[in-house]
C-alpha cells in the first residue's frame, strides 16, 4: 500500500472496457472542472459571498484529489476505494454542511448550528465506515447509527432550525436552501442505499448485494458540484439586488 500511496504512476492501465473505472476518470475530470470554475469566478464576489464560492470550489477540488487515487487503487486492485472514498466524504461532507450555515448567516444563523450540523455529519461518517470496513458483523447496527444521523441532518434543513431561518431569510435564500435540501434528500439517499448493498444485515435478502462504484461517483459528482452551482447561482443574484 505504501508503494501505492506514493508511486501511483506504477499503476496498470485502465482498460477501455472498464466502465467503473471510467466513471472514476470522468468524477476525478469533472471535480477539478468544477474547482478550476468556482476559483477563477471568487474575483467577482464580495466578501459576503466569496466565503461561500471558496468553499465550493474547496470541496470539489479534495474530491477531484480522491477521485485520482481512487481510479488509480480501482485499476490496480478492482476493488471498490472504500478507505480514499470516506476519507473523501469525512472532509467534503462537513464542507457541505458548512455551506448551509454560510447562506444562513444572513438571517442570524449562530455557530451551534454549525457544529451541530459537522457533528452529525461526522457521526453519519465514522459508523458507516465502521459498519463497511472494520466490524461488518455488525453492519446494521452501525448502519442504524449512520441512518439516524442523516435522517437528524434532513430534519434539520427541512423541518429544524435551518428550514425556520431560510423562510425568515426569504427570497434568494429560501430559493437556493429548499435545493440544497433536495440535494441532501434525494442526492445523499444514494449513500445509504449503497451502504444496504454493500454490507451484510436484515435488509440483504430484500436489496440483495452488489457494486455501487458507479452509482456512488455519480451522486458524487451531481451533489459536490450541484451544492456548489446552487451556491454560486445565489451569490450571483445576490451581488445584482
Amino acid at each position: 500500500m505504501t508503494n501505492f500511496m506514493l508511486f501511483p504512476s506504477l499503476m496498470r492501465e485502465m482498460l477501455p472496457t472498464d466502465y467503473v473505472g471510467f466513471t472514476f476518470f470522468v468524477g476525478c475530470m469533472a471535480m477539478m472542472a468544477a474547482s478550476a470554475f468556482f476559483f477563477l469566478s471568487l474575483n467577482q464576489f464580495d466578501k459576503k459571498w466569496r466565503t461561500s464560492v471558496l468553499v465550493s470550489g474547496l470541496i470539489t477540488f479534495i474530491a477531484a484529489v480522491h477521485y485520482f487515487y481512487m481510479k488509480e487503487y480501482w485499476a490496480e486492485f478492482s476493488k471498490s476505494p472504500t478507505f480514499f472514498r470516506y476519507v473523501d466524504w469525512i472532509l467534503t461532507v462537513p464542507l457541505m454542511c458548512v455551506e448551509f450555515y454560510l447562506i444562513l448567516k444572513v438571517a442570524g444563523a449562530k455557530q451551534g448550528l454549525l457544529w451541530k450540523m459537522i457533528f452529525l455529519s461526522l457521526v453519519m461518517l465514522v459508523t458507516g465506515y465502521f459498519g463497511e470496513a472494520v466490524d461488518p458483523t455488525n453492519a446494521w447496527i452501525w448502519g442504524l447509527v449512520s441512518g439516524i444521523a442523516y435522517f437528524v441532518i434532513v430534519y434539520e434543513i427541512w423541518l429544524g432550525e435551518a428550514s425556520k431561518l431560510a423562510a425568515a431569510a426569504g427570497g434568494n435564500v429560501l430559493a437556493a436552501h429548499k435545493i440544497l435540501c433536495w440535494f441532501v434528500l434525494v442526492g445523499w439517499a444514494i449513500y445509504p442505499l449503497g451502504y444496504m448493498l454493500g454490507t451484510d444485515g436484515w435488509y440483504t435478502s430484500i436489496l440483495g448485494k452488489g457494486s455501487v462504484d458507479v452509482a456512488y461517483n455519480i451522486a458524487d459528482a451531481i451533489n459536490k458540484i450541484g451544492f456548489g452551482l446552487v451556491i454560486y447561482s445565489l451569490a450571483v443574484k445576490s451581488q445584482k439586488d
